[in-house]
């Protein structure tokens, strides 16, 4: 293994303090109990918007914190789920007297720990709603999960939730869109390598050299089946027939598209996979209205790529153009 890392026990604390450092003016980082902020939370008369998981999946989810978009994120140790006390701390630090939305993926731990947190927060006279997202199509259960995988569509409901939030919409308001977004996105990923957790020192499975993961998880893990390495057209062919058949997305659709890098792959590739993806839909019927190609919910070092595609009308639209200034996410500001 080769890593640029000092101690595999300090990697998620010295990267926060390292993060905090390059974006002081966006947000803070509080150590004890770890949680990344927005940097003027709370904001008075506004719905705070969390959401958090494991660390690995950078930018997920601190480096959505900020004006438009989180107010604050939980950061678990590689691949494994924050603790109550950290949603609970995270969730009283956004409270503006508005209540907060948990936006959580579907896995088990998560789901289970932000449940906690919400209770312990209920009874401190903190409103709290959660709204759990569960867009992967590959498989109806995994090794982390009870039902399908939250993905992609999170980075899309924390978008679409944060500028609503930043509207004025109330918290009953928002938790419906953060439901209406889960309802209407559909994800699948693929991978063309595992990834390497620090400390375990060694890939986390293995794929041969002429290998692919149909439908990988996040974590690594398995997908719907172990396919022969085929060209970019055909893969990205394969994942959207799955997703479109899903839903169903139809003729005439408009779409929120992210081609999304797991962390090893580089933009060449994935510029040339969702020039695929647009030709692929354009020949259905459906048009990309909006778009995000990079690395958005990554898998450490995985080779590899996911789509989501999010049927939208004009006030998801609206609300996905308006300001947003995060580490990873900004325009119009």
């Amino acid at each position: 293994m080769k890593k640029l890392i000092n101690d595999p026990g300090d990697v998620m604390r010295e990267s926060l303090a390292g993060f905090a450092a390059a974006h002081s003016d966006i947000l803070k980082v509080s150590f004890d109990p770890v949680y990344v902020v927005r940097a003027d939370a709370p904001v008075t008369g506004k719905v705070g918007i969390i959401s958090g998981g494991g660390s690995g999946h950078e930018p997920l989810h601190g480096g959505f914190v900020g004006q438009g978009m989180l107010d604050a994120a939980c950061p678990g140790q590689v691949f494994t789920s924050p603790s109550p006390d950290q949603m609970e701390a995270a969730t009283s630090a956004v409270d503006g007297g508005a209540g907060v939305l948990h936006i959580v993926k579907n896995y088990t731990g998560d789901v289970m720990n932000f449940e906690m947190a919400a209770e312990l927060c209920q009874a401190r006279g903190i409103e709290v709603q959660a709204v759990v997202i569960n867009d992967d199509v590959a498989v109806q259960d995994s090794l982390y999960t009870a039902g399908r995988r939250g993905v992609g569509a999170t980075v899309l409901a924390e978008k679409i939730c944060g500028a609503a939030a930043a509207r004025g919409y109330d918290l009953a308001r928002i938790a419906a869109l953060a439901r209406r977004v889960n309802a209407c996105a559909r994800s699948m990923g693929m991978a063309l390598s595992p990834c390497t957790v620090p400390a375990a020192g060694k890939p986390n499975f293995a794929l041969g050299d002429d290998e692919i993961e149909m439908g990988v998880g996040i974590h690594g893990e398995p997908g719907r089946r172990r396919m022969p390495l085929m060209p970019a057209a055909e893969s990205v062919a394969h994942m959207a027939e799955a997703i479109l058949a899903d839903l169903p997305f139809g003729a005439g659709d408009r779409v929120i598209a992210m081609l999304n890098g797991l962390g090893g792959t580089p933009l060449l590739e994935l510029y040339l996979v969702y020039g695929e993806l647009e030709q692929y839909l354009r020949g259905r019927g459906i048009s990309i209205a909006r778009r995000l190609v990079g690395n958005y919910i990554t898998s450490l070092d995985m080779a590899g790529y996911s789509i989501t595609l999010l049927q939208a009308d004009d006030e998801l639209l609206s609300l996905w153009d308006d300001p947003v200034l995060t580490p990873a996410l900004r325009w119009g500001i």
